[in-house]
């Protein structure tokens, strides 16, 4: 017995000491937790289910930016990285399924190729910014303006219809439940319920990108260079080596979410990712370079933006009160189309003011100013 008790006492001192402050936060996250998981409509449900498929394409993008500007090249390029990487990867796609091939591979197949058009589409960004020294937005904005007119021109001699619209179908490689973990309260509803596998695949995803870029050597000699260069490259790291590899990332990110968002989205790719990738940037600014807050903006920005789309379920839970049934039935829609954006501009004006990103982002590095 008394061994026992030793026993229990040693696991005690392991555990990790919380503050008065973080025992708080956890006690009120799990109240928030019971509530959602037992007052949540089915409409909810839905809507929540549509934030999903816009958060994870933005965090995935944004932790894309985040790995580049994280080893100090500063990436605007997002938002064409992610057009080209749909436009690819959506082509692949119809012209498959035009041939009768199908199924879930086939929609992994065409993340696969989204991404390597990711990769090749920002290895043009890291030419000219890293290996060039040219001046990183220009180039961002250049790859924007590139991505825009490849997706129509191509779009227009490579599709089926020969438009820039792309069709494929999606809606039935949908699954309807996942054993087990569909009973999960509240979560197992959302994410384990008519949901698409290569939605839970970019959820996995950007766990193990986050871990990559915090808890790894390389992402410690990948910061190491966004924030002093020259002390990196004392130290024997190849600085230049480490920007490529970053900027590549970050187009591999920015291919997949491309393609991530499109699928579950929609039924054709029409030379437009909406501007997640502006999006993105504002999710990468607001959650200072930090994964977790990246993650937690990227629901809220995803939030707002189901909110437009999925406008039909708010009004469907609210009916039953007659001045707000009256209310929402005269909203204009472009109002609630508007809404992302400017909420954006708001939460940017707030947070930006104690955002801190990393010391030589967007500088070239010269080995001989050392």
């Amino acid at each position: 017995m008394t061994e026992n008790k030793s026993k229990f006492k040693v696991f005690l001192a392991k555990l990790p000491k919380l503050s008065i402050k973080q025992i708080i936060k956890i006690v009120v996250l799990l109240v928030i937790y019971v509530l959602l998981a037992i007052f949540t409509t089915d409409n909810m449900y839905n809507l929540l289910t549509l934030t999903i498929y816009s958060a994870i394409p933005l965090a995935l993008v944004a932790m894309g930016g985040m790995y580049s500007e994280r080893s100090g090249v500063v990436n605007i390029a997002l938002e064409g990285t992610m057009m080209f990487g749909a436009f690819v990867g959506i082509l692949c796609l119809s012209h498959l399924q035009h041939a009768g091939i199908d199924g879930q591979h086939i929609i992994f197949l065409a993340l696969l190729i989204g991404a390597v058009a990711g990769v090749i589409f920002s290895a043009l960004h890291a030419f000219a910014s890293i290996t060039m020294k040219s001046d990183q937005t220009i180039s961002g904005t250049a790859l924007n303006m590139l991505a825009a007119g490849l997706a129509i021109f191509m779009g227009r001699a490579l599709s089926l219809g020969r438009t820039e619209e792309i069709t494929f179908s999606s809606t039935h490689h949908r699954i309807s439940a996942i054993p087990l973990l569909r009973h999960i309260p509240f979560f197992g509803k959302i994410l384990f319920e008519n949901i698409y596998l290569i939605s839970l695949f970019g959820i996995l995803l950007f766990i193990v990108m986050g871990v990559i870029a915090y808890k790894t050597k390389f992402g410690l000699r990948l910061r190491a260079c966004g924030e002093n260069p020259h002390a990196a490259d004392a130290a024997g790291i190849n600085v230049i080596r480490t920007r490529y590899i970053a900027v590549l990332i970050s187009g591999m990110l920015g291919g997949i979410g491309g393609v991530l968002l499109i699928i579950p989205t929609t039924v054709s790719f029409i030379a437009n990712v909406y501007g997640f990738g502006f999006l993105a940037m504002a999710v990468l600014i607001s959650g200072q370079w930090k994964p977790g807050r990246i993650m937690l903006f990227a629901i809220f920005f995803g939030l707002l933006r189901s909110i437009a789309f999925g406008f039909v379920f708010i009004k469907d839970d609210l009916s039953h009160i007659t001045f707000l049934k009256t209310f929402l039935d005269k909203l204009p829609t472009d109002i609630l189309n508007m809404l992302p954006y400017v909420v954006t501009l708001i939460v940017l004006a707030f947070t930006s003011l104690k955002s801190r990103g990393p010391k030589a982002a967007g500088e070239p590095y010269d080995q001989g100013k050392r």
